[in-house]
Formats: C-alpha cells, sequence, structure tokens
C-alpha cells in the first residue's frame, strides 16, 4: 500500500476504510473482514456513534494475531458540540478508550462549526454557538495539548476551506497534519488540494464514490449518480475494473488518501485492490472534464434560520 508523509513525520496509508454509515452489529464484523484483507487505516469519529465496537473489533484482531497496534493508521475526529478548551480532552479520552487504544494517530476538528455543549445536532438556532464565541483558534490549542500529550500522533481538520487552513495554520503551533474533505471528480478541490500543499496539509477524500448511501435528508432532487457517468464507465471498462476502482484509484493518483466505505466482503477487496490500479494521462485528463463543483454533502443543516454559519462561509 502506497502511503503519504504527514507533517511533523510518520506516513498515512493511501487507502483506508471510513465508518461512516456503518451500522451496530454490522461494524465489528467488517473492520476484521478489512485487516485480514490487508487494510490498516480506520476512519472513525465520534459522531458516528460506533467506535466501542470497532474498539471491540480492534481488540480481537489485535489479539488474534491479525494486526499489531502499530501496524494500524486510525483517524478520530472531535465532534462539534467538545469545541471549547475544557471539553477537548475529554472527548478524546471518551474516543480513546472506546477504541481501547493508548492513543489515534491522527485527531481531527471533525467541522469548523460549534455546537452547545450537550447539543448532537442542532435542533433550534439556539443550539449553534459562533466562532466569535468559541474560536478555532481555541479548540486547536486543547487539540495541541492532547497532542503533546501523546493522546494523538498528529492532529488536524475536517471540512475546512483553504482561508480556514491558512487562518488556523498561521496560528498553529503543531502544524495540520491533514484536511478531511468531500472530494471526487464533481468536486475535484483542486484549488484547496494546491492550497493544503503549499501549507504542508495532507487531504484525504471522503465521499469518494458520491456517497450512494447517504441518507435521505443529505439527498437533493436531482442529484448526479456519479458511479453512473459515462467517461468513469468508459475508464472502468478500458482497464477491465469496476467504476468505485477508477474513481478510488483517481484520488490516490493525485496524491491524496481516500476512505470509501462499504460492508460488502467483495467490495471491501476491489475497494483495496484499487490503490494498485494506474491511470494513465488521457484518464486523468478525461476525468478533469467532469468537475462541476458538485457537493453531496452541503452543509447547509449548519446554516438553517438564525444560524451563525452560512454555506457560503463554510465553504469560501
Amino acid at each position: 500500500m502506497k502511503h503519504y508523509d504527514l507533517a511533523g513525520g510518520g506516513s498515512i496509508p493511501a487507502l483506508g476504510l471510513g465508518t461512516w454509515k456503518s451500522q451496530p452489529g454490522e461494524v465489528g464484523p467488517v473492520i476484521r473482514e478489512a485487516i485480514r484483507i490487508g487494510y490498516r487505516h480506520f476512519d472513525c469519529a465520534r459522531a458516528y456513534m460506533n467506535e466501542a465496537e470497532i474498539g471491540e473489533a480492534f481488540k480481537a484482531a489485535i489479539a488474534d494475531g491479525d494486526v499489531t497496534r502499530e501496524e494500524l493508521f486510525v483517524t478520530s475526529k472531535l465532534w462539534n458540540d467538545s469545541h471549547k478548551e475544557a471539553d477537548v480532552r475529554p472527548a478524546i479520552e471518551k474516543t480513546i478508550g472506546d477504541l481501547q487504544f493508548d492513543y489515534v494517530d491522527l485527531y481531527l476538528m471533525h467541522w469548523p462549526v460549534a455546537l452547545r455543549p450537550g447539543a448532537f445536532f442542532p435542533q433550534s438556532p439556539s443550539d449553534l454557538v459562533s466562532l466569535d464565541e468559541i474560536p478555532l483558534i481555541e479548540t486547536w490549542r486543547a487539540m495541541e495539548a492532547c497532542q503533546k500529550a501523546g493522546l494523538a500522533k498528529h492532529i488536524g481538520v475536517s471540512n475546512f476551506n483553504a482561508q480556514k487552513i491558512d487562518d488556523l495554520a498561521d496560528q498553529a503551533e503543531v502544524p495540520i497534519a491533514a484536511n478531511q474533505v468531500e472530494m471526487h471528480p464533481y468536486l475535484a478541490q483542486d484549488d484547496l488540494v494546491s492550497r493544503c500543499a503549499a501549507r504542508g496539509v495532507h487531504m484525504t477524500a471522503y465521499s469518494p464514490l458520491g456517497s450512494p448511501d447517504r441518507p435521505d435528508t443529505l439527498r437533493k432532487s436531482g442529484d448526479p449518480d456519479l458511479l453512473a457517468h459515462p467517461v468513469i464507465g468508459g475508464i472502468a471498462s478500458k482497464h477491465s475494473v469496476t467504476s468505485a476502482q477508477v474513481l478510488l484509484a483517481w484520488a490516490v493518483n493525485r496524491g491524496t488518501s481516500v476512505i470509501p466505505k462499504s460492508v460488502n466482503p467483495e467490495r471491501l477487496k476491489q475497494n483495496f485492490a484499487a490503490a494498485l490500479l494506474a491511470l494513465d494521462d488521457a484518464d486523468v485528463a478525461a476525468i478533469a472534464e467532469i468537475d462541476a463543483g458538485y457537493r453531496y454533502i452541503d452543509g447547509a443543516f449548519w446554516a438553517q434560520e438564525g444560524s451563525p454559519y452560512t454555506v457560503e462561509d463554510l465553504w469560501g
């Protein structure tokens, strides 16, 4: 498996397993199977509400000799209700406890959005707290303290636009290791990839297949089907692979890591194999024509009437 260097030392495997939307009773066996296939990079988050089951699977895999802790690269994320300085360390300690580890390899600020403590998702504008009240640098300083205490090898962010990366990087003492964002040929994010590279920030792509199993609440009328795009299908036929493998290879070939989610053993194998697929210049040029700046996860749920956040502010 190809690896990419991270600021501060160490590296991240190019392809990992995403765990968003993996259901209770389902995610544990998937983790075990993925480890047997060869996956070592796993993307988790407190907000996915399955870290305890994932931790049991990791514990069993290590006990059975399938993998060592040192061979794993595990990411988790700080949820929005724990952005206050005093709440950050308890949050990462809860995650580490659930995962049954002493540390995570990468800990991300899940969104540049703050919620009041106890509000998991905004039911009204009063659940949202402006960044004037809880600045991102306050949250970052607390994450830096966790990294220095050995609770995370690296720290980073998710869903940050280029300006927010620049603003935070200018103030950070510990470098931003990664920025995890929605990224696929409909949303290539070329400028953000370039801006992050200039700052030494690695990029990870979520929803790389267009998130076809996203919840109904995140669907919009007229959402395009990325997997059915004729250009992707044509390249897949040319290489005798699946459309999903082309999309994953595109992410890896451009120097970003990628975290597709699957619970199907055969697709787990196909996804893992995609990291070895080399696309030629003609493939890359054809895929570049697809970019439409289209977001499947547009963040509108943070921008309800009366919220201190807007979609425009989120993405720049």
